[in-house]
């Protein structure tokens, strides 16, 4: 992390949920590079010390609250823990998702449950939570980590995941329309593939590789790609957009199928 020259969220203090590693890790040093006084959230405490110790090593700001957003009691300490820790909330981004493979016929409540606590149930109680300090300063921005799978594509094994990502873009689309009247904005971005540490683990080189393939761009994207979404959304730039998902992945979209590709 390097301290950015424009310093475009310069004293925001942000919350960032699923910061431990890969694409929140990256959006938490991002923003703290950018000026702003980041919270670091996720379940590992190993891994947030690791990732607050990286951001104050640059010269960032960062404090680490280990919760479970996927419970009520999590979301309620992360929010109360970052009040008290910077007395304000100016962005909120809730990045934390989970994605266990789980074909339909072999899933059950519990499996199901759990993805939509984590990916979509903490959103809306992230927002609720993080709107009264937003309205008593009269603006606020808050992101979502969406995904391609919510509304544009389907992998198989990831019903739950999915269902939980569409789930997410009509929440932003209400949210916006609520909390547009207390200078809020609410927008997600919606990546591709995207080379995280979780998905280093699970695939093979020969099928990441393969899977590149029917990328436009022949290559999977990184973790600061999303990150640098996320800053324009944050930043004072985008003031003027809400209710809005940006698709980062690479033209993976466009090609009808795989005979279109060149």
């Amino acid at each position: 992390m390097k301290a950015a020259a424009n310093r475009r969220l310069d004293r925001k203090v942000a919350i960032v949920t699923g910061a431990g590693q890969g694409i929140g890790e990256a959006i938490a040093c991002l923003f703290a590079a950018e000026g702003a006084q980041v919270v670091v959230n996720a379940r590992s405490e190993a891994n947030v010390a690791r990732v607050v110790e990286s951001i104050r090593r640059e010269g960032g700001l960062a404090e680490g609250i280990v919760a479970d957003i996927g419970t009520a009691t999590g979301t309620g300490q992360l929010i109360s823990g970052a009040q008290k820790k910077f007395a304000k909330i100016d962005i909120l981004v809730h990045n934390a998702g989970i994605f266990p493979y789980k074909p339909l016929e072999e899933m059950d409540d519990d499996s199901w449950n759990e993805v939509i606590n984590v990916n979509l149930t903490a959103a809306y109680r992230l927002t609720k939570g993080c709107l009264p300090a937003m309205k008593s300063r009269g603006s606020g921005r808050v992101l979502f980590t969406s995904s391609v799978q919510g509304n544009h594509v389907a992998v198989p094994g990831c019903a739950h995941y999915a269902a939980s990502k569409a789930g997410l873009n009509g929440l932003i689309r209400s949210a916006a329309m609520e909390l547009a009247r207390y200078k809020v904005t609410v927008n997600g971005v919606e990546p591709g593939l995207v080379m995280t540490p979780g998905v280093n683990k699970v695939l093979s080189q020969e099928r990441s590789e393969l899977m590149a393939r029917y990328v436009p761009l022949k290559r999977w994207g990184e973790p600061e790609e999303i990150a640098h979404a996320m800053l324009y959304l944050a930043s004072d730039e985008a003031g003027y957009v809400t209710g809005q998902t940006l698709v980062v992945d690479g033209g993976a979209l466009l090609p009808q199928n795989g005979s279109f590709m060149v």
